[in-house]
This record gives C-alpha cells, sequence and structure tokens, in this order.
C-alpha cells in the first residue's frame, strides 16, 4: 500500500499534466472568493475569524461552462464536489454541466486508507437518486 503523501504526489502530478494539456486550449482553474457574513450569529456573539488568508472555493477547470474537478481523496470530497460544488459554481454562472475524475478501484487500493474510487462513488449516487438542484455530472475513472 502506497503512502498518503504518495497519494497527494500522484494527484497532483495528474493534475500538472492536465493542466499542461488543458491551459492551453482555454481551460482555467476558477476562484471564487466567500465573503462570509455575519447574519447568521447570535447577537453579541464576537467572532474570533480573522482574514488572514481570504477563503475561496475553486473548480479545477472550466471552459464553455464545463466545470472539471480532479480528486483522488476521500469519499467526502468527492460527494462535495458533485452534490454541492459543481452547484454552486452553476448558481454562480460558471458551469452548466461538470466532470469528476476519480481513481477505479484497482488504483485506490495501492493508495492509503479511504480512497474513494469509481466504482463506490458511481453505485452511491445511482442509490442517492436525483433532486431537482443537481446539474449533468460525468464520472471518469482512471488508472495509471
Amino acid at each position: 500500500m502506497l503512502n498518503m503523501r504518495y497519494c497527494m504526489e500522484m494527484h497532483s502530478r495528474i493534475y500538472r499534466i492536465l493542466k499542461k494539456k488543458l491551459s492551453p486550449l482555454g481551460w482555467k482553474n476558477i476562484k471564487e472568493p466567500c465573503d462570509y457574513n455575519t447574519n447568521h450569529y447570535v447577537n453579541g456573539y464576537n467572532n474570533p475569524y480573522k482574514k488572514k488568508v481570504y477563503p475561496y472555493r475553486d473548480m479545477d477547470f472550466v471552459k464553455n461552462k464545463l466545470g472539471v474537478e480532479v480528486q483522488f481523496g476521500k469519499y467526502s470530497f468527492m460527494v462535495y464536489n458533485v452534490c454541492a460544488k459543481m452547484t454552486i459554481f452553476k448558481n454562480l454562472g460558471h458551469i452548466i454541466a461538470g466532470i469528476e475524475i476519480v481513481p477505479f478501484k484497482e488504483l485506490a487500493e495501492q493508495m492509503s486508507t479511504g480512497v474513494s474510487y469509481f466504482e463506490q462513488f458511481v453505485w452511491d449516487l445511482e442509490k442517492r437518486g436525483t433532486a431537482d438542484i443537481d446539474i449533468p455530472v460525468m464520472i471518469i475513472g482512471i488508472s495509471v
């Protein structure tokens, strides 16, 4: 089994390869700043949050309203990308559909424990069903 550092390096390598191939074709990383408001705090709460680093959400690659995310992490990140982030980026006008690139099971088994994979993710999404906020998303599994 590979260690987590190697998994992150593999993710970074795949991302860099995709960036090298997609950037000349006009695909861009989109960063959306998060301006957190305090409207939901109880009166009198003193928020210790300081904006040392401005928070943002980003989409790995966007072109012609199609968003692409590369995810070799825990299951929760895959679900977040497809069920939340892509919907947010649609609502902000950046995308109308998405692609999520994830490892096949055979690759995930070589990685750190807890890494999700294509077969598991597709099964869960099929069993989840659809919701009125969903957007079209293609899940692509890869192996190296």
